[in-house]
């Protein structure tokens, strides 16, 4: 089921030593405020926080008691107060109410503040606006790079992607090229770099700005990595948008994985307690499972259960010795094995199970009761509309499936996902379909939101169309018949230059195009088998290649972009895409079959998946570090101004 690295596949870098530094380096800014301390910790560093320092490393460095950042009054007594938090104005605005309280009442105490992963000169102008800027001390915890998994780090900045890509804020750029020098520090320098995407190219320049003020951190050092690869989240926003099939990407959509782990509540784990499970690579049932289209998990649990049944059935008819050597040295992990694979079968179908051995031998009904879930009416309805989008045929009847679930406000970010599907694949809505879709939407949305026909949901929809997500056609010309008649009076490369200046502003997208020219949707004489994928598609159920992994296998490939000049002008990235080489004798043919993927503002899990697939295929191992992981929701809520 899983997929097996070939016998020659190169080993993975340890990444745990990031971890090693990043808990070293908090311990350190905790000791600087000597004695008793209570922690004030911001909602978004607690899941990254457990994973490098739980709550019995942090006592052993005299910090007391652990508060979450809120909107409320503080209760600590301490006379020393910590504050964890992301560079925010409204966590100084938080601080600063508190220290000013403690002022007003007469009270002197030590506070500290500590930034993750940087600070930004608007806080301190906060804090000095606030008048307590003489009153904190502030340091930075630099951590910016969580290893989720053996070939996946993350930079838990979900903010990233709307910051960003919708605001044009670039403040995050400078966090992504130090996460880079560190990684080029630990693990050696990277032979091949390319790139694509203004973000991507900022980081890069500023990367390389770093390198050279401290050269001798990496000269002479063995390359680890051959390859790296920086991608922009908006070259492909069509992958993001897609439903996800395969398991772990499946997992995520419908409970949300959460800085590796996941919350399972009392639907799913048959009993009042919820339970919160670490999804990673030691998980051998999760591993063997995470990257499978999930018509295959199935058959798989229930097989799997019939072995662990049988292996426990071998207690019969044992004498004492065999069944002292039975318990001391298999039952353990007959009994790990079980509670994850029932877990899984929770997890995919929400039945109550008893948590016995004799769940083992239970019914395939079970599993068959999952395929009816999975593949009912609205379910199919939805990925036949998807693919249809992606191919471009049935336009009419997916505007009407469209209309349909907006109607029956199935979900508010749903029928968004699947307006913006649709207009990034035809390269924006004609301007009738646009009105009556957004018409529609805002009226059943405000139902839905419980409030009035507000400012919020059309502030959404201007979000949408900035970031080149929503768009409308024009009337008149479109804008290949406008770059068509400007690449007649002009030079090519001033052409070129014209032809981003337009796509900055209108941000259209070329999808069809693109998709023709990378073959991203493959053809197939019968049925596409899911059991044995012959390519990435697999992970849209053989229906479409994702873009971003497709551009990345083009690339390597060729170890540049010779060649794929159309599909650079068509992605509006003609100055754009760059190719980085440096002469490296010392790196071993095993470093240059590693590549790390860099995705700046979100990957998803089926492009993890499907990375891995090309991996496995070619030769090589992939490696992961995005800012954050994301989905077609999160996408979404990014660019949302209304708050359920």
């Amino acid at each position: 089921m899983a997929f097996p690295h070939r016998p020659d596949a190169p080993e993975l870098p340890d990444f745990s030593m990031l971890k090693r530094l990043a808990r070293d380096q908090l311990i350190y800014l905790l000791e600087q405020l000597p004695g008793k301390k209570d922690l004030f910790i911001e909602a978004d560093l607690m899941s990254p926080l457990d994973r490098i320092a739980n709550v019995s490393i942090l006592k052993q460095h005299e910090v007391d008691k652990l508060y979450k950042v809120e909107n409320k009054p503080a209760l600590s007594s301490s006379e020393q107060l910590c504050f964890l938090v992301r560079p925010r104005i409204k966590n100084m605005r938080y601080i600063a109410s508190l220290v000013n309280a403690d002022k007003l009442a007469g009270r002197t105490r030590k506070y500290k503040v500590i930034f993750s992963p940087q600070k930004f000169y608007a806080c301190e102008m906060v804090l000095e606006e606030e008048g307590i800027y003489g009153d904190v001390s502030c340091d930075e915890w630099a951590f910016s790079l969580l290893p989720l998994d053996v070939d996946l780090l993350s930079m838990e900045l979900p903010e990233f992607f709307r910051d960003y890509f919708l605001e044009g804020d670039q403040r995050w750029i400078n966090t992504v090229a130090q996460a880079l020098h560190l990684l080029s520090t630990l693990y050696g320098p990277f032979p091949y770099c390319y790139g694509i995407g203004r973000c991507a190219k900022m980081s890069h320049e500023l990367w390389r700005n770093l390198e050279e003020e401290e050269d001798g951190e990496t000269k002479g050092r063995r390359p680890e990595i051959g390859h790296i690869f920086l991608l922009d989240r908006d070259m492909d926003f069509v992958t993001a948008l897609c439903s996800q099939v395969v398991y772990e990407g499946l997992v995520d959509d419908t409970f949300r994985i959460k800085c590796g782990s996941v919350d399972f509540g009392p639907e799913v784990t048959s009993s009042d307690k919820s339970l919160k499970v670490l999804l990673n690579a030691e998980d051998k049932v999760f591993n063997e499972i995470r990257n499978e289209h999930f018509s295959n998990v199935f058959g798989f649990l229930s097989q799997k259960a019939r072995n662990l049944q049988a292996q426990y059935d071998r207690r019969r008819g044992m004498d004492i010795k065999q069944m002292k050597n039975f318990v001391s040295q298999e039952l353990k992990g007959l009994k790990q094995e079980h509670r994850l694979l029932s877990l899984r079968r929770f997890q995919l179908e929400g039945r109550d199970y008893v948590s016995s051995p004799s769940i083992l031998s239970a019914d395939i009904g079970a599993c068959e009761s999952i395929m009816k879930k999975k593949t009912k009416q609205d379910f199919q309805e939805l990925i036949k509309t998807e693919h249809a989008l992606l191919e471009g045929f049935n336009i009419r009847e997916s505007t009407n499936y469209i209309e349909e679930h907006i109607d029956r406000q199935v979900s508010p970010i749903e029928s968004l996902r699947l307006m913006c599907l649709l207009s990034i694949t035809e390269n924006g809505l004609i301007p009738k379909d646009y009105r009556s879709l957004k018409t529609q939407y805002l009226q059943r949305a405000s139902l839905h939101f419980l409030q009035s026909y507000g400012p919020e949901h059309l502030l959404t929809f201007s979000n949408l169309r900035r970031a080149g997500l929503l768009t409308e056609q024009a009337p008149g010309d479109t804008l290949t018949a406008v770059e068509s008649k400007v690449s007649k009076l002009v030079t090519d490369k001033a052409a070129g230059k014209i032809t981003d200046a337009f796509s900055s502003l209108a941000k259209r997208s070329n999808f069809r195009a693109i998709s023709k020219k990378l073959n991203l949707i493959p053809r197939v004489d019968g049925e596409y088998d899911l059991k044995v994928p012959r390519d990435m598609a697999y992970v849209f159920s053989g229906a479409y290649v994702p873009l971003s992994c497709r551009i990345i296998e083009q690339v390597l490939e060729r170890r540049s972009w010779q060649g794929l000049d159309e599909v650079v002008r068509l992605l509006n990235c003609s100055e754009l895409a760059f190719t980085d080489m440096t002469k490296e004798d010392k790196a071993s043919s095993e470093s240059l079959r590693l590549i790390l993927v860099v995705f700046l503002g979100g990957c998803t899990f089926s492009e993890i998946s499907a990375l891995r697939f090309l991996g496995r295929e070619k030769g090589y191992r992939f490696i992961f570090l995005t800012t954050a992981v994301t989905n077609s929701a999160r996408l979404m809520e990014a660019m949302s101004e209304v708050k359920a």
